[in-house]
């Protein structure tokens, strides 16, 4: 991990740092172009023999029903059950506060505008399997669309080696009323939903985290459907003055770097004590980590910034724009106003990224890459969308009607301000015969 010294740093050094670009991104968009191609035009053939080719599995059909889903899921154990239902609770109270009806407003005498909700009606949820299988996702994902309201909800996980699912997200279709699961991992499950199979059903929007062949897919198929963001590799940037403890600033670093290699895990501190402590307590805690081999490799692509006071770590820290942001301090209280850019935000020594990725409440699908400039994270609103709505009385008409005839002037646009005195001569009975 190597360590920077922040006042040594030029503008184009920092940019490089914060950009996460991977030599064969090309390369990626390249074959994942191939992809979406063969999905669309050979549909479900083509889902069965990725299979067989990524996931080395031989599918006799692409989904598990629900009576499939219950007999896996009967084999959870008792302690996870008990997990996944408390940190379903704790989702489902938190996205709940979040379903709010917006108040009419009269712009002006007999003028009167709103917006009401609408679920989107057809959406795909994407639960990465690959190393690491992902029931929290599963949760962070479905609890919302439910709340929204959601009618058709497709969901897509790698297949396991016997090309079924785990018992883990099996509970969770069945906790949360899902009726099958598609067997259906990468950038061919994000296809599948964006263009429909004979199996697949197209949906209108697609959500959920995945490796850099899922986001580049995702990417690609936004002609065709929206996407949540654009949602990559994990990372977390952790802020910490004299006041943070070593040993769990190191643990929160290694906690993302075992996502995958492919992870980012960045220190920025006002201590060179505090990094030195820290990186001891990350050797001393990777090696009994039984993905170390995986955390060890994103390590390797992540570092440490040294500052010169706290102010200049959160000016990092906004460039950087991290998915997960830790501030490793007794002063949290003091840093959240200069926050402009950060998918979640976990405040003070005891509170581990881990909980956010869990069960507090709140949503771990969250932007990535530098993203978080101009995303935010999941929620119930990304799975609904705004409507307005205006009346006018006739004294509205009377209010607005010159406003609205003078601008259509202006602009050249006869019909429309015929629009508006077409209905003020009905008003005033000149013309037509005015309408009750």
């Amino acid at each position: 991990m190597k360590i920077y010294n922040y006042k040594d740093l030029s503008k184009s050094k920092i940019e490089e740092l914060c950009s996460r670009q991977i030599e064969d991104d090309k390369l990626v968009e390249s074959r994942v172009a191939d992809i979406i191609k063969s999905v669309k035009e050979d549909g479900d053939q083509a889902l069965f023999n990725f299979a067989k080719t990524f996931d080395k599995v031989e599918l006799e059909k692409l989904f598990l029903d629900r009576e499939e889903l219950k007999t896996i899921a009967a084999s959870i154990p008792d302690d996870a059950k008990k997990a996944i239902d408390t940190a379903y609770q704790n989702i489902r109270n938190f996205h709940l506060s979040q379903l709010k009806k917006e108040d009419k407003v009269e712009t002006m005498p007999g003028v009167v505008c709103w917006r009401e909700a609408r679920a989107i009606e057809k959406v795909g949820l994407y639960i990465p399997g690959g190393t690491a299988v992902l029931p929290s996702t599963f949760l962070m994902l479905a609890t919302p669309a439910l709340i929204a309201g959601c009618k058709e909800i497709i969901v897509c996980s790698p297949p396991q080696q016997d090309s079924k699912t785990n018992c883990y997200l099996a509970y969770c279709a069945v906790l949360l009323g899902i009726e099958k699961i598609f067997m259906i991992g990468g950038a061919q499950a994000v296809a599948a939903m964006a263009f429909g199979t004979e199996s697949v059903p197209q949906v209108y929007k697609i959500f959920g985290p995945g490796n850099r062949y899922v986001t580049t897919a995702k990417t690609m198929v936004q002609n065709k459907v929206a996407i949540d963001m654009p949602a990559g590799p994990s990372e977390v940037l952790v802020v910490a003055d004299e006041t943070a403890i070593p040993s769990f600033v190191a643990a929160d670093l290694l906690a993302q770097a075992e996502h995958g290699t492919d992870s980012q895990a960045i220190l920025v501190s006002t201590s060179n004590d505090i990094i030195t402590a820290t990186l001891k307590e990350v050797e001393k805690q990777l090696s009994i980590l039984p993905r170390k081999d995986i955390a060890a490799k994103a390590m390797d692509n992540s570092y440490a910034v040294l500052t010169d006071n706290i102010a200049l770590a959160m000016q990092f820290s906004n460039e950087y724009a991290p998915e997960h942001l830790i501030l490793a301090t007794e002063e949290y209280q003091k840093l959240i106003p200069l926050i402009t850019n950060a998918g979640s935000v976990f405040l003070g020594n005891l509170t581990p990224e881990s909980a956010g990725d869990y069960a507090s409440g709140t949503n771990h699908t969250l932007p990535t890459s530098g993203f978080a400039k101009a995303y935010s994270g999941v929620s119930v609103d990304a799975f609904i969308k705004k409507i307005t709505f205006q009346h006018l009385s006739t004294e509205g008409l009377n209010s607005i009607g010159t406003t609205v005839e003078t601008l259509a002037a202006a602009e050249g646009l006869e019909a429309h301000k015929n629009a508006v005195s077409i209905r003020l001569n009905f008003e005033s009975g000149v013309g037509s015969q005015k309408i009750n």
